[in-house]
């Protein structure tokens, strides 16, 4: 693993922002190279390695900050620090690379908390209005506030295991309180980055005041560090896992459905796109809590599907935000008459968000259907209500922005560049084709 984590820290050393944008396409080919299809750990160094899944996640990061940098042109153009703007971009990479590939619990909570620091100087440094300052405290004290029981959890683990590596892991079996106070402690963390209902609070507010690059990373790769990493302390915790699998399930299907109707009911458009995440990632957490290896694949496949197309969303969002000037949908309609080359790619990734085939999240959705159905054909009616509300706000929001009348106080603009239609279509490719190979994203 050091030979991708140390020409990552080199490139922090170029002033030139397309020897970076070079690089890091550059080094996502060589790592898609080093594929691995199987769980057992690969390229092993001091302290980091990967599997299956850490390969996917850290070949989704390394991909997304690419088209970051791609998409966020005009902090270049503008001069507004771009240099710095690349080094706190490539340290956020870093923090995310060491996350996914740490082999020990310590290293990867030290690591998962490091990935707050640059997001919130992005927030803090690039974001839009003076209300960033209030949203980058929601995000750094709902994570911190979580954060402390964990690593108390992690610090007893090792007490009683004398180890904290990862894959020498063993379930604890304990028939007191303690277990279930040591559960939660550890788990709480993951919830709140996931997000889950009712700890997403921070989320919206992050998205809405944050840059491109910050709602792209936010989106692509940052809440996946709540599933991944429930994936790995769920090793630990199978048998009280289990008995509270009924409050996770519910919590998912009940807080996706309710984000549902609030996504129905927002203007801000980012602020639409980021609830809808939370309505995504609620079926993820029902997949991953009920221990089955349908709900681990589904949950992995819609992790890397809504991390491209929900990229690719707020990408759309900041184009029409730069030409229209308004985040609003009340304002930015009848997009299909204003920039109609456009609304192709905005009906592809709507189509997308919504589960159509042949999108990635499809496949994902499938496969978590199967799993918390298999596990409680009651839940039948929550998945329904939850899919059929989806559409209906993916829609809501592809009709609302790309008809109706134009504001008359628009002005002339190209319909949009070759490098915005480049960073789209590098969005979208990976979500479409990779279904034709699903081994390739696929767990089982």
């Amino acid at each position: 693993m050091l030979k991708f984590i140390l020409p990552l820290v080199m490139l922090m050393k170029f002033k030139c922002w397309k020897s970076v944008q070079l690089g890091l396409f550059f080094l996502s080919f060589i790592f898609g190279l080093h594929c691995c299809y199987n769980f057992y750990m690969t390229s092993m160094s001091s302290m980091f390695g990967m599997d299956y899944i850490s390969y996917i996640m850290i070949y989704l990061s390394l991909w997304i900050m690419s088209l970051i940098i791609l998409s966020s042109q005009k902090v270049k153009v503008l001069k507004n620090f771009d240099y710095k703007f690349i080094v706190i971009n490539l340290m956020l990479l870093f923090s995310l690379l060491v996350t996914f590939s740490s082999l020990d619990y310590l290293l990867f909570y030290i690591s998962f908390e490091m990935s707050l620091i640059p997001t919130l100087i992005l927030i803090l440094g690039w974001g839009y209005q003076p209300e960033r300052i209030q949203a980058g405290i929601y995000m750094l004290f709902y994570t911190l506030a979580f954060s402390l029981p964990l690593l108390s959890s992690l610090l007893y683990y090792f007490y009683i295991n004398g180890s904290m590596i990862i894959s020498l892991s063993q379930p604890v079996y304990m028939n007191n309180y303690m277990i279930v106070v040591w559960y939660f402690a550890t788990i709480w963390a993951f919830l709140v980055k996931l997000p889950m209902y009712m700890f997403h609070l921070w989320l919206p507010k992050a998205h809405v005041e944050a840059p491109v690059a910050g709602s792209m990373i936010l989106a692509g790769v940052l809440l996946k560090l709540g599933g991944y990493g429930l994936i790995r302390v769920m090793i630990v915790f199978q048998q009280i896992g289990k008995s509270f699998s009924w409050l996770w399930v519910t919590l998912g299907l009940l807080g996706g459905i309710f984000i549902s109707f609030m996504c129905l009911r927002q203007i801000d458009i980012k602020s639409l796109i980021a609830y809808s995440s939370v309505a995504h990632m609620s079926l993820v957490l029902c997949g991953v809590m009920i221990f089955s290896s349908w709900g681990l694949n589904g949950g992995v496949i819609v992790m890397v599907g809504h991390g491209l197309c929900s990229s690719g969303l707020f990408c759309l969002a900041n184009m029409m935000y730069e030409r229209v000037g308004s985040r609003s949908l009340l304002i930015g309609k009848g997009l299909l008459s204003f920039m109609p080359s456009m609304s192709l790619w905005w009906f592809l990734l709507s189509v997308s968000n919504m589960a159509s085939p042949p999108s990635l999240n499809l496949l994902g959705e499938i496969n978590l259907i199967i799993s918390v159905v298999m596990w409680d054909w009651m839940s039948m009616i929550g998945l329904s209500i939850l899919s059929f509300f989806s559409a209906a706000y993916t829609l809501y929001m592809y009709s609302l922005s790309q008809h109706g009348v134009i504001c008359n106080s628009l002005y002339a603009c190209c319909s949009g560049k070759v490098q915005e239609y480049l960073v789209l279509f590098l969005h979208w490719v990976p979500l479409n084709i990779l279904i034709l190979n699903s081994n390739v994203v696929s767990c089982l």
